[in-house]
């Protein structure tokens, strides 16, 4: 579903008036001023997947950034703006459909890694918990005189002790809402997977961090899967080859000069990846030990 259509940047003549209009105060920086008209990159028009591609400084970051800001995205993670952020955001334009989205999102690598870390901890929790009831496990199991206990909670344990297997018993205890025994990137695909909901625009900054190969085409099928079947719209920014592959996605390559859309093979570091593997080929096929 395409509910953003099209967005303006700044030309070089745009920027040039902005810092004319402020030129009285004194910034610290001009950012994101002289990023894109240097590569004669201004209009944008999206499909159901969009996906800016590039090196580290190409600036697909600071196009989430801007746009998912003039379209007032909820967004979890900071955003440091610089002096000149805002007054741009506001003197571009962009054109919707009809349609409303049910929600407007960017998510960024960053609240991948904050939920990692809040998993972390509750697992470390449960793990130390885990540790007690073992112990508290044991002891009840193998006391003999319940005459020893002070109360009925206590009496009470003793008995589900020696009735039920020390799995049972510190489970029952845990609650199994507490209990998250997935790795590190199956929980990362639960986070996209959670936070993607249907008839919504998303901003994904590089999704694939913190993903396995596997789980990367996982994440790509539940794209594909969320665009065509729930009326979700994706712009992305990623260099993974698996997500670049994402059907049907509108690629633009902010490497090129001027910034130009491509097909998934055409670009530089797909190309990178299957030269690297063909003149390996021998070492897969077994010719080569």
């Amino acid at each position: 579903m395409v509910y953003l259509k099209k967005f303006e940047l700044l030309n070089d003549y745009q920027e040039h008036v902005l810092t004319e209009i402020e030129r009285r105060r004194i910034f610290n920086n001009y950012y994101p001023l002289g990023i894109f008209p240097l590569k004669e990159f201004k209009t944008i028009e999206f499909d159901n997947i969009t996906i800016f591609y590039g090196g580290n400084g190409s600036g697909k970051s600071t196009l989430l950034n801007i746009i998912s800001e003039k379209l007032e995205a909820e967004r979890k993670s900071r955003l440091d703006k610089g002096s000149y952020f805002d007054l741009y955001v506001e003197h571009c334009d962009y054109n919707m459909t009809f349609d409303s989205p049910l929600e407007i999102k960017l998510i960024t690598s960053d609240d991948v890694f904050d939920y990692l870390l809040d998993v972390r901890a509750i697992n470390s929790n449960v793990n130390r918990t885990k540790e007690r009831l073992g112990r508290e496990y044991l002891n009840y199991k193998f006391e003999d005189n319940n005459s020893n206990f002070n109360n009925y909670e206590q009496v009470k344990n003793s008995y589900e002790s020696k009735r039920k297997t020390m799995s049972k018993y510190i489970r029952d205890r845990l609650g199994n809402n507490n209990i998250i025994e997935q790795s590190n990137g199956e929980s990362a695909l639960l986070f996209w997977e959670r936070e993607i909901k249907e008839n919504s625009i998303y901003f994904l900054d590089e999704p694939e961090n913190s993903l396995s190969a596997e789980n990367q085409l996982k994440l790509k099928k539940f794209i594909e899967d969320s665009a065509r079947f729930y009326n979700c719209q994706f712009i992305i920014s990623t260099h993974s080859p698996f997500l670049l592959d994402l059907e049907c996605a509108k690629i633009y390559d902010l490497d090129s000069f001027p910034v130009t859309t491509k097909k998934w093979n055409e670009l530089e570091n797909i190309k990178m990846y299957y030269n690297f593997f063909k003149e390996r080929e021998n070492q897969f096929d077994g010719k080569e030990y």
